[in-house]
């Protein structure tokens, strides 16, 4: 894995940790949305989509 991807799924991890520990609501909802939509730009080996989503889920939390 090259340095960006292994960046990507550091950050997946994190974010999905965050996740795991917010409270249920909409801001939890909506940054499954977002995090979900990762999951498929990282499958498709999109990095730039994957970081995108990945930072909206994390301000849907915030």
């Amino acid at each position: 894995m090259t340095p960006e991807i292994n960046k990507t799924v550091d950050k997946m991890k994190s974010v999905k940790a965050n996740w795991d520990k917010a409270p249920d609501g909409p801001k939890k909802d909506a940054a499954l949305k977002h995090y979900q939509a990762a999951e498929k730009a990282h499958t498709a080996k999109n990095e730039a989509e994957t970081n995108k989503e990945l930072d909206a889920a994390t301000h849907a939390l915030a």
